[in-house]
C-alpha cells in the first residue's frame, strides 16, 4: 500500500538525519553534514531493490515510486538553497569547495553511465 511508501519514506529520513547527525560530530560541526543526501540514497537503493533481489506487492512499489519521486526534488532543492546561503556567507572558500563538488560530480556522469550500461 501508499501507506509503506510513507514509512520507508520517514525511515530514510530519520536514518539519514542521525547519520548526517552522527556524520557532523565526528568532523566536529554542530550540524547535520549530509543527512539529505544519506536519506535520499537510502531510498533510491531501496526502491532499486525492489525490482531485484526482493520483491514488493504492486501497490507497495508504486507508493515508494510515488514518494521517492516526490522527495527527491523537493528536499534536494531545499537543501541546495541553504547552500547557497551558506556557501554565501562562508566566503571564497565555501565557493571554491562547492564549485570543486560540482565539477567533479560532472566528471564522474560518464563512468556511472558506463557502469549502467555494463549492469
Amino acid at each position: 500500500m501508499t501507506i509503506y511508501g510513507v514509512a520507508i519514506l520517514a525511515g530514510c529520513t530519520l536514518i539519514g538525519a542521525i547519520l548526517g547527525k552522527l556524520l557532523g560530530v565526528l568532523m566536529g560541526i554542530n550540524a547535520n553534514v549530509g543527512g539529505v543526501g544519506i536519506a535520499m540514497l537510502l531510498l533510491l537503493a531501496i526502491t532499486s531493490q525492489s525490482q531485484g533481489s526482493f520483491s514488493l506487492k504492486p501497490i507497495t512499489a508504486s507508493g515508494i515510486t510515488f514518494f521517492s519521486a516526490m522527495y527527491i526534488p523537493i528536499v534536494v532543492a531545499m537543501a541546495a538553497k541553504q547552500d547557497v546561503y551558506a556557501a554565501i556567507s562562508g566566503g571564497w572558500m565555501a565557493l571554491a569547495a562547492g564549485g570543486c563538488a560540482v565539477l567533479a560530480s560532472f566528471a564522474l556522469i560518464p563512468l556511472l553511465t558506463r557502469l549502467q550500461m555494463r549492469a
